[in-house]
């Protein structure tokens, strides 16, 4: 069996001492940094390579970082990316509604945690179907795999992005009982920023949607009119 070659990760970003920083801890922990320093080159730059995981700045100069990211997901959609921003109110967009970043790291932040958090994107994007748990579980069964950060329904990967898998989570751990927007928010987001509704109505149809794609006919999300939601599965046929 062959070993696995390092990761690949492009490192998007206009502040030199912020690339060279990450670059260093990147390459200590045994990934192969690349990195591109306008958000023109970007684009160019992946037709002609094939990074694991884009590491992407919000605020480039050229084409900025929410527009690529929009454009990644157009054209490479199973390419994890991870977004850098010091605007904590630009997070609402690109985690939900029509970027749908894998996860978010907020300046100022920790080289470890930049590390950390590519590792547990990677772990769930590059899981192989045959080494997934679950996928001789039991039919019907929809199981967690904490280490990867992967939902499984009868074995299939559901490719959730991070926020979208800490959302199942919360309620998958206490199955049945109703949480509110706000309590599902405050648990989706630990910096206690300002989100709206709309984020978690937004989060909860992609889950229900991927989930779908395994099981068409079954709810497993449900909506309580005027207080939130909960997960409760139906039983299968």
């Amino acid at each position: 069996m062959t070993e696995a070659s390092p990761s690949r990760i492009l490192i998007v970003e206009d502040e030199p001492k912020i690339a060279r920083l990450i670059g260093d801890y990147l390459t200590g922990s045994g990934y192969i940094p690349d990195h591109l320093d306008h958000g023109d080159e970007v684009i160019p730059w992946l037709n002609d390579h094939q990074p694991d995981l884009v590491l992407l700045d919000l605020m480039l100069p050229g084409t900025d970082g929410l527009v690529l990211c929009r454009q990644i997901r157009d054209r490479w959609p199973q390419l994890p990316v991870i977004m850098l921003t010091a605007r904590v109110e630009e997070v609402d967009r690109l985690l939900g509604l029509e970027l749908g970043a894998d996860d978010y790291i907020c300046k100022p932040f920790s080289p470890r945690e930049v590390v950390a958090r590519i590792k547990a994107v990677l772990r769930r994007s590059q899981a192989l179907p045959q080494d997934r748990p679950g996928a001789a579980g039991t039919s019907g069964e929809l199981v967690l795999n904490e280490d990867g950060w992967q939902a499984l329904a009868d074995g299939q990967d559901l490719a959730l992005t991070a926020v979208e898998y800490k959302l199942l989570k919360v309620m998958m751990d206490a199955q049945g009982r109703i949480f509110s927007r706000d309590q599902l928010m405050d648990h989706m987001y630990r910096d206690h920023r300002i989100v709206s509704e709309r984020t978690v109505d937004s989060h909860i149809k992609k889950l229900r949607k991927k989930i779908a794609g395994v099981w068409p006919e079954r709810e497993v999300i449900r909506s309580i009119y005027g207080v939130g939601y909960k997960y409760e599965p139906e039983p299968m046929d």
